[in-house]
C-alpha cells in the first residue's frame, strides 16, 4: 500500500471534530501517508423529491470519483456494508494493506449517502453501525478506527 486517503463530502466546521481528527491523523502518519480530500456538498432543500435527492447524490458522486485513481482500492462506508468487530477489522485491513499496491481510499458520502456509481466503484463496503451519523462524526470515528489498527 502506498497510503491512506479519505474522500468525503462536506467540510468539518466544529473545532472539536477538527481537533480530534487532526490528533488521529497525526498518529496514522507515524506509519502511513494520510490525506483527507473534501468534496463540496450540495445544498438539500427541505422535503425535496426523490428525483432531486438522486441528482444531488450523482453530483456529489462525480466529485468523489474525480479524486479516486483507477488503481486505488476503494472502501465505501455504507449502512448496508459489512460489519466487523475491531479485531476482525484489524485483520482484514492488515491483509488489504499488505496486498494492495496502491492507495487505500475510504469514501464517506454526504447527508443523502453515496451515489450508486460510487458504491459500484468500491472494492468493498464497510459499515460501522446501522445508525446514521453526521459526516463530520463519521470522519472522526473512521480516523479513530484507522489509528487503532495501524
Amino acid at each position: 500500500m502506498t497510503g491512506i486517503k479519505i474522500v468525503c463530502v462536506g467540510r468539518v466546521k466544529e473545532d472539536f471534530f477538527r481537533d480530534g481528527i487532526a490528533a488521529y491523523v497525526k498518529e496514522i502518519r507515524k506509519k502511513y501517508s494520510m490525506d483527507i480530500m473534501e468534496c463540496p456538498d450540495e445544498p438539500t432543500p427541505d422535503q425535496c423529491p426523490t428525483s432531486v435527492e438522486r441528482q444531488i447524490r450523482e453530483m456529489e458522486g462525480e466529485r468523489i470519483l474525480s479524486k479516486i485513481k483507477d488503481d486505488d482500492y476503494v472502501i465505501a462506508l455504507c449502512i448496508d456494508g459489512k460489519h466487523y468487530s475491531t479485531s476482525a477489522w484489524k485483520k482484514r485491513m492488515e491483509r488489504v494493506f499488505s496486498t494492495v499496491s496502491s492507495d487505500v481510499v475510504f469514501v464517506i458520502g454526504g447527508s443523502l449517502g453515496l451515489a450508486d456509481k460510487v458504491v459500484r466503484r468500491a472494492n468493498e463496503k464497510l459499515s460501522f453501525s446501522a445508525l446514521t451519523f453526521p459526516h463530520q462524526m463519521m470522519r472522526l470515528i473512521l480516523c479513530e478506527q484507522i489509528a487503532r489498527i495501524v
